[in-house]
């Protein structure tokens, strides 16, 4: 019989074209998905470290924060810094006052009704979602130390080694004046002065060293990263910061998360609000036994979500906290900054009805070119004014007070905010023997100034003033239920001139640190303060005005 197979070829030879496309169409599948999930992971490289996964997700580039060189240090000569001088400035202020009659009444009513729609800042569900070195020598400051033989600090040096030589240091301290002209006269609603003075005292030197090192905080900017960038001393981070009257606590990360259960802290403001934001969340980061913050950041703000607590930590940049534009305005071009002096800032208006607590900052801006407006009118401008022949009415010292009145009675008057308002009073900078651009120095300095080595600053003493005074007209202004408080801390810092980089502003290791053959110094920063360092006791502060806040509340109400 002659068989049937030939008509029928064997199955495997059927089959075999059959797999070898299944095979092909598998492996490009799985070709697809690894380069899918390669790309993935470099734009978002989840898990990869620790740094990664806690910035994932905030865009950093020049389009969503201003460099950190366009931001003006508050350096400048007098011309600069005062338009006709000092006393140019006294007399044009004591001929006429500016009218600030409806300074901070909102202009735009209209956002208001939608502030209260907004949930920004606060998650729907809890699982959701620049130059500078004068002649000085290292112990210039006048403050006697004792030391032990070849005590002298070490950029490698570990924190075992440096707490055990603190602690044959004898306490010394550098105060402030109980009585302040500045201060003493500071208006301040509600219950905070149930608490001690917390803005006179003495700079004490604590053994126990900063609440946190520039190797245990990811989110430290590298400009303010004084030690990893070479900082050759040490001793600049054990000052402790001791009001007259009481102790100020160190702040527990775990304590102060507790406190702020489901409620938001935002700090709004330039860049020294990104200062002491980082240093807040640099001090949180210490809780990190319990979790690791989600990064919720966006184009807008950055926003950092601590789960266990629901407690959001909010950074808003805005350089002046009022409204302001670069489009031409009557006979100003289009190109610089136009301030509504009168109108706050309404990028970050709309959202404070989702925030419990905000920290403001701003001053340094106004040395910056720009335009000052009151009433659709311009009247005046900082290093632009095209028609001599038309006095300015006013000049950026006085621009600078306005604006706090006009953002501070935005906040007491706001119909859909009921939370707490902090104002940190003026930044002081320490370019000593002349601006940041024409020699002046902060290099070298390594302890606080002692009582009677402090040399006022003009400069910083009359932006506090009229800061001061911006606040105590607002306040009277108040129609809500917010809180506002000023946080004076100008006085206690202007002996801080130890704190700031310096030219370790970069981990360069080829970078100038020393005056050059011609006796020019080398770029610095002595406006911005090194981490951990004096900055980290701006946010003790504020955990403790909280803190008593949220008290008194509950005690009210028992």
């Amino acid at each position: 019989m002659i068989p049937t197979s030939p008509k029928a070829p064997p199955p495997p030879v059927v089959a075999f074209p059959k797999t070898l496309t299944s095979i092909a169409a598998s492996v490009g599948g799985l070709a697809l998905f690894l380069i899918f999930a390669s790309v993935l992971l470099v734009s978002q490289p989840i898990g990869s470290t620790v740094r990664g996964y806690f910035y994932g997700g905030v865009d950093r580039s020049v389009g969503v924060y201003p460099l950190e060189s366009n931001l003006p240090i508050s350096g400048l000569n007098d011309t600069q810094r005062y338009g006709n001088g000092i006393s140019g400035y006294m007399k044009s202020t004591e001929s006429a006052e500016p009218d600030t009659s409806s300074v901070g009444v909102p202009r735009k009513p209209a956002e208001y009704a939608k502030a209260n729609e907004t949930s920004v800042g606060v998650p729907t569900e809890p699982g959701e979602s620049a130059q500078p070195d004068g002649p000085v020598k290292p112990d210039e400051s006048g403050i006697e130390v004792p030391k032990k033989p070849g005590e002298s600090a070490k950029p490698g040096e570990s924190d075992v080694n440096r707490q055990s030589k603190s602690d044959s240091r004898q306490e010394v301290a550098t105060s402030v004046p109980s009585a302040s002209p500045a201060s003493g006269n500071v208006s301040q609603t509600g219950p905070i002065d149930s608490g001690c003075d917390l803005y006179h005292g003495k700079w004490v030197f604590d053994s126990n060293g900063p609440l946190y090192t520039n190797n245990s905080c990811p989110v430290l900017t590298q400009m303010q990263n004084c030690q990893g960038n070479g900082r050759p001393d040490k001793e600049y981070e054990n000052w402790r910061w001791k009001p007259a009257q009481c102790d100020l606590p160190r702040l527990d990360a775990k304590k102060f998360l507790e406190l702020m259960r489901g409620k938001t802290l935002a700090f709004v403001g330039d860049s020294v609000a990104r200062n002491q934001m980082e240093s807040m969340l640099c001090i949180l980061w210490q809780a990190r036994t319990v979790e690791v913050p989600k990064n919720r950041g966006n184009k807008r703000m950055q926003r950092y979500y601590f789960k266990s607590t629901s407690t959001m930590i909010v950074r808003i940049w805005s350089s002046w906290l009022v409204d302001h534009t670069s489009e031409a305005i009557d006979f100003a071009p289009k190109g610089i900054d136009k301030l509504h002096l009168d109108a706050p800032d309404w990028n970050f208006m709309e959202l404070i009805p989702s925030f419990d607590v905000i920290v403001l900052s701003s001053g340094h801006w106004f040395a910056k070119q720009s335009v000052y407006i009151l009433n659709n009118e311009i009247v005046g401008g900082q290093l632009w004014w095209p028609d001599k022949s038309r006095p300015m009415k006013i000049n950026n010292i006085e621009a600078f007070g306005i604006s706090v009145e006009t953002i501070v009675t935005a906040m007491a008057t706001h119909p859909n905010y009921t939370g707490l308002t902090i104002l940190r009073s003026y930044s002081p900078d320490h370019y000593e023997g002349g601006a940041w651009n024409t020699g002046g120095s902060c290099t070298g300095k390594v302890r606080p100034l002692m009582d009677g080595e402090l040399v006022d600053n003009g400069f910083t003493n009359v932006m506090h003033e009229k800061q001061v005074a911006g606040f105590n007209r607002a306040i009277k202004k108040q129609t809500n239920k917010s809180k506002v408080r000023l946080m004076d801390i100008t006085e206690a810092f202007g002996y801080r001139h130890d704190g700031h980089p310096g030219p370790y502003r970069s981990p360069d290791p080829n970078k100038i640190t020393k005056r050059g053959p011609d006796g020019r110094p080398p770029p610095q920063d002595c406006l911005h303060w090194c981490m951990p360092g004096p900055v980290d006791t701006w946010n003790e502060i504020v955990s403790e005005i909280i803190s008593r806040e949220f008290q008194d509340s509950r005690s009210s109400l028992s």
